[in-house]
């Protein structure tokens, strides 16, 4: 059975972020259910993902059960997954989403399958950058 990529998603968008600004992570990776025959039986899968690694470029990776969020006006950064760059150059990112399941029997019970999948998404490039304050005159 074929497992969803889970794409991953930066904000700010555009490829660009800035040094030490608070880059979100997200990806869009949802539990789902599927039902097989298999030497004559209907078997139930109640697949999910587990487990987020996200390769962050810079020589560090992140793992979390959340999958993130996209950004939302009031939402305080504790409730993103984020990160922040301390040098600028090009970083290349990817997701490897780990998936779980179990799976029955009709109206057997629940039984975990053993073992996990790991799907990675495929790199992206990000272009970390300074920001330079500039004055300006509004004559």
């Amino acid at each position: 059975m074929d497992l969803p990529e889970a794409p991953l998603e930066v904000q700010p968008p555009g490829g660009v972020t800035l040094v030490n600004f608070d880059t979100i992570l997200h990806t869009d990776a949802q539990p789902f259910t599927e039902t097989v025959q298999l030497l004559n039986r209907q078997i139930t899968f109640d697949i999910e993902p587990s487990e987020f690694t996200w390769t962050l470029g810079d020589g560090r990776t992140l793992t979390t059960t959340d999958p993130g969020r996209a950004w939302r006006a009031g939402l305080p950064m504790s409730e993103y997954v984020s990160h922040r760059y301390a040098e600028a150059g090009t970083v290349r990112l990817q997701l490897t989403t780990t998936w779980s399941a179990r799976w029955r029997l009709p109206n057997g019970p629940w039984r975990p399958v053993s073992g996990t999948v790991d799907i990675t998404s495929p790199p992206q490039d990000l272009e970390v950058t300074t920001a330079r304050p500039q004055l300006v005159s509004y004559d």
